[in-house]
């Protein structure tokens, strides 16, 4: 029966027989009511017929976008047959293989467990979401080249340079994912191979990056004791307080302060040990505690009993990721937490002899070049008097004005 065109309200209605939905698409309808797709087109010279599943598992929209991509692969003259017949051989059949979308899914929820934050987690998803699912999620993974890559990441590559650079990490991730589970594997004169990698040689084609480096807002050294008083008589909660001083005189991050826990801290020996899953370098790093510190923790015993060393809200519940930025902003600062510990580097090689290898180390930052292969100690004794000089120095009330400056 032809007609012009199919209606998803109708497909499920007609009775037995064959319909056409136009471009070689047909709905068969059996006596037995199953109803399945099948596109009659060429393919390297032939007429043949090719079944794209049934109703139940392919809806008419799906079939439609199915037929089109299968046509214009025939007319491109690729064996799209041979390719079928591939994913048969490779124990991968047709309708088992995902769209896009459905794989990052699963590779998102595989990796899932090694991330080191719901906020890494999250991240991680909702760039494909933004940027890629828009404009190739809806593809089966086998059906994805190198252009479809290029045209979701190139209006971003200068745009939003780290994002698109990490988008694209994700990307190659989900691929090596496809290749290992042979949904890109066709047949070539009988022998099955795997098809290229969609994110090989991606990035020279790319426009090139412009580099350009974005600090943190930061503190001049200079102004830090004041900022500290400041921040004492501010008036946000006494444990963000404590917490956010905590945070400068350590030379911490945010994420390791906030999810810091009483078994962690010795205060006997004056150390913090922070365990490495919480590490951005994946190493366990122990801070030495300066008096000023051993202050903080004794005065958040009084009314923390919780395993945490800095309740939030909520009892047993750490501060919120926004605590200390929103503190800065209701102090009226430009700043960043983060960007202490640019004040921190900056007075450190400004003002002390201590050499910068521990001053790296007391920051946890990796050592680079040849050193590291050697270097076999943390430089803790020579961090103690570092950190006790910084503390001193810090907390020390000074007169002026609290200015920002980017670094």
């Amino acid at each position: 029966m032809a007609g012009k065109g199919l209606k998803a309200v109708e497909v499920s209605k007609l009775r037995p027989g064959t319909y056409s939905d136009g471009g070689g698409l047909y709905l068969v309808v059996q006596e037995s009511g199953s109803r399945s797709w099948i596109l009659r087109t060429v393919v390297c010279g032939k007429r043949c017929e090719i079944g794209l599943g049934g109703l139940d598992t392919r809806s008419l929209a799906e079939a439609r976008a199915e037929a089109a991509e299968l046509r214009g692969k025939a007319r491109k003259g690729e064996d799209i047959l041979g390719d079928r017949r591939a994913k048969k051989l490779a124990g991968v059949h047709e309708s088992s293989i995902p769209i896009f979308e459905k794989a990052a899914i699963e590779v998102h929820k595989n990796l899932k467990p090694t991330f080191k934050s719901e906020t890494h987690a999250y991240n991680w998803l909702q760039s494909l979401k933004t940027y890629v699912f828009p404009v190739f999620g809806h593809k089966r993974v086998d059906t994805i080249d190198s252009n479809d890559i290029l045209e979701c990441l190139t209006p971003i590559w200068n745009e939003v340079s780290d994002t698109a650079r990490r988008t694209l990490r994700r990307i190659d991730a989900i691929f090596n994912w496809c290749q290992a589970k042979h949904y890109r594997d066709i047949i070539v004169n009988g022998i099955t191979v795997t098809k290229v990698h969609p994110c090989d040689g991606i990035r020279s084609v790319l426009p090139k990056q412009k580099r350009t480096e974005n600090h943190h807002e930061s503190l001049p050294y200079s102004e830090l004791p004041d900022f500290i008083q400041k921040l004492r008589v501010s008036q946000s909660a006494l444990a963000v307080k404590l917490a956010f001083e905590f945070l400068i005189l350590t030379c911490s991050r945010t994420n390791e302060v906030l999810g810091a826990k009483w078994e962690e801290i010795d205060l006997k020996e004056e150390v913090w040990t922070i365990p490495a899953v919480r590490m951005k370098m994946d190493k366990e790093h122990k801070v030495p505690l300066a008096a000023r510190c051993v202050e903080i923790l004794r005065l958040v015993m009084e009314f923390n009993d919780s395993a945490i060393v800095f309740p939030g809200r909520y009892p047993a519940h750490p501060l919120s990721n926004m605590a200390f930025l929103m503190t800065l902003r209701r102090m009226g600062e430009d700043l960043t937490a983060h960007g202490f510990r640019a004040t921190f580097k900056t007075w450190a090689e400004e003002t002390t002899k201590f050499d910068s290898l521990v001053i790296e180390a007391s920051m946890a930052h990796a050592v680079k070049g040849i050193e590291r292969h050697y270097l076999r100690t943390t430089f803790f004794a020579e961090r103690c008097k570092l950190m006790d000089v910084w503390a001193r120095f810090a907390t020390k009330a000074q007169t002026g004005k609290v200015r920002k400056i980017s670094r």
